[in-house]
């Protein structure tokens, strides 16, 4: 079984409540257009009209050469957090893309190399537990395959 995951709640009100992100800067606020803004805390696409936050990010606890940072966008509001509700089914955001970049870490947060892979939205799931049969693999980032942008964090459940 896997678990996919949205961000830390308390690191989302954080940032909805005027906190820097990773640049030390405050998150820009704008308005939704409706298209490709998918929140990285409920794992749901923020609707048209809504406002919506974008900052750099870096979902690493430490700073090394794999670890990576990029823009992502949040609700403005208050969002619940994804919980995987159906085990074997991707949360929406991961179903708006034909395509999604697959990537496995070791517990020192560095590439697993072999586990990176441009995946269909259709085969995410699957190949999400292939990768995790590996025992070095701790953890699995799910990333836009067009822009590389962080989208999501898959674990054993």
């Amino acid at each position: 079984m896997i678990k996919i995951s949205g961000l830390n709640t308390n690191d989302v009100r954080a940032l909805q409540n005027g906190g820097l992100d990773i640049n030390g800067q405050p998150p820009e606020r704008t308005i939704s257009d409706g298209t490709g803004n998918p929140c990285r805390h409920c794992l749901e696409n923020i609707a048209k009209g809504e406002e919506m936050l974008i900052l750099a990010y870096r979902p690493f606890k430490t700073i090394q050469p794999y670890a990576e940072q990029g823009p992502i966008f949040l609700h403005a509001n208050l969002c619940p957090t994804h919980e995987d509700r159906r085990e074997g089914e991707a949360p929406s955001v991961l179903k708006t893309s034909s395509h999604y970049l697959l990537r496995g870490y070791g517990r020192d947060e560095r590439i697993v190399y072999g586990t990176g892979c441009v995946t269909p939205k259709g085969e995410l799931v699957n190949k999400a537990r292939k990768i995790l049969k590996n025992s070095t693999v701790k953890f699995i980032h799910v990333r836009s395959a067009s822009n590389n942008c962080y989208q999501a964090r898959i674990d054993r459940a």
